[in-house]
Formats: C-alpha cells, structure tokens, sequence
C-alpha cells in the first residue's frame, strides 16, 4: 500500500504491518483513504482530529444551505383589488426568499357554480408574478379549492417601494 506522512509526504508503497509500526512510531492512526486506487492510499493521520474537523465542515455547510420551505397564499374568487396586491406583494416576498409557494383559491356554497372567476383570478396572479416565479405544474382543483405550485426564478423581486 501506498502510504503517506501526517506532513503531507510520500512514505512510498510498503506492506501494511511495515505502515502500522511506522504509525504507532508516531503515535498517530493509520487510516485507509483511497481504497479503490492501486496500490490502496493509507494516511498517517490522528483518526479523532480528522473526524472532528469533517463533522465541522459538514455542520458549517448545512449553516450555509437554504432549506425550501412550501408558503400559502388563500385567495377568494371575490377579493378586491387592494387585497389582491397586498397578496401579490407577500407570494413575491416568498419567493425572493427562494420558497415555494401554493397559490389556493377556495370557495364556499355557490362560489363552486362559477369556478371560472377562480380559475382566472390564479391565471392573473401567475401573470403578475411571471418574472419572479414560474408555475411547477398544471393548477388543479381539488374538491372546493384550485390550486398552483409557484417556484421562484433567479431574478429577485423589488422592495415595494422600488416597483
């Protein structure tokens, strides 16, 4: 096998007991980090040291990850305009974030009769939020509520006093 110093050195290629005396000599672990290579690569490393720093580096790079959270926006088929927006405005501040969101319409007793409103009030929403987010898929109704899957795009919306 091939072994290597803690220094970073080539040792060259010699037989295992040869490599665990020459790692007990330095007090250290002889730890096998190429198993597939031919001749396998060992390292002459403190085995406890390198685990503490791996768990480090895996934990520093979970801190940096941005986990995709799902947000919803309800929408009735007959919601104002002013409301409207103030809904736009929170499915772009969502999605700037870099969360999905589900846009739900639902309705109750005879809004079911016209659905259409619905339907064309998700269609606009989608519309109006065209360069930020795109759809994930066919809307779908379901039961009394019509809903959309929206992702966000790369282009980061505008603070609300910018548009």
């Amino acid at each position: 096998m091939r072994v290597i110093a803690d220094d970073g050195k080539q040792l060259g290629i010699m037989p295992v007991r040869a490599a665990l005396l020459e790692a007990e000599r330095r007090e250290l672990d002889l730890v096998e980090v190429a198993p597939t290579a031919q001749p396998p690569v060992c390292r002459i490393m403190d085995y406890g040291k390198y685990r503490y720093e791996q768990t480090k580096r895996e934990k520093e790079a979970r801190h940096h990850s941005h986990q995709v959270k799902t947000k919803e926006v309800k929408l009735r088929p007959n919601i104002g305009d002013s409301d409207f927006s103030v809904k736009k405005r929170h499915v772009l501040e969502f999605l700037g974030e870099g969360d999905r969101v589900k846009i739900i319409c639902f309705f109750r007793g005879r809004e079911n009769m016209h659905e259409e409103i619905g339907i064309n009030l998700v269609n606009r929403m989608i519309k109006e939020i065209e360069g930020f987010g795109a759809p994930e898929g066919r809307a779908r109704k379901m039961g009394n509520t019509y809903s959309v899957y929206v992702g966000p795009t790369h282009a980061k919306p505008k603070k609300p006093d910018e548009q």
